[in-house]
């Protein structure tokens, strides 16, 4: 459901794409006890235009971008706006941060709150250490299938959110809890200094 999503197609497009009738792909999206026989999974996937490996979860615990290189790809630059809609609304990001040892890179679940990257850490750790000084922000999605993706550099100044209405907002506007556990309730909001972003995808047959 996730890839069809992706690709902006509906049921209806992916059931006829794979030779399937509209229910029994419902069926297969909705149903835990659904099993496939290994050629609908092939016809699936290649209407999803992703491999079978990728549609039954069996990359779950691997880096992505293992695919192949597309053909005729080109680096395309991001605008400021579009950066923006990248990062959506939330999600996880990585923070860059520099400490006397060397560079220290962590995943954080963030929201964009009135254009400032927000997230909870625990007080002690290492992302609640970097009050005042500058980092960096990174999101990016890759799409194996496709031989593409794309990334957004945040580089600003962090600072603490101590004022009661400001965490007040904070909490409800903020999109979801960490899903490292309990016990992150410092609140750390990354100002933005410069936002980038850049692309990378297949060429158009009329650039060639």
């Amino acid at each position: 459901m996730r890839r069809r999503a992706e690709l902006g197609l509906t049921r209806r497009d992916v059931a006829v794409r794979a030779g399937m009738a509209p229910g029994y792909l419902r069926y297969l999206e909705e149903s835990p006890a659904a099993a496939p026989s290994i050629s609908a999974l092939v016809r699936l996937a290649g209407a999803l235009r992703t491999s079978v490996t990728v549609l039954t979860g069996g990359d779950v615990d691997l880096p992505p971008g293992r695919g192949r290189a597309a053909r005729n790809a080109e680096f395309v630059e991001l605008g400021v706006e579009e950066c923006w809609r990248r990062l959506s609304t939330h999600g996880v990001g990585r923070l860059a941060v520099t400490r006397a040892e060397g560079p220290v890179v962590l995943p954080v679940n963030y929201s964009v709150v009135d254009g400032s990257i927000v997230f909870r850490t625990a007080p002690g750790s290492v992302p609640s250490q970097v009050l005042g000084t500058r980092v960096g922000f990174e999101v990016d999605h890759i799409d194996e299938a496709f031989s593409r993706g794309w990334s957004v550099l945040v580089r600003g100044r962090a600072r603490g959110v101590t004022d009661p209405e400001a965490r007040r907002r904070l909490e409800e506007r903020a999109y979801s809890k960490p899903w490292a556990g309990d016990g992150r309730d410092m609140w750390v909001c990354v100002d933005p200094v410069e936002i980038t972003g850049r692309e990378i995808r297949e060429r158009s047959p009329a650039h060639r």
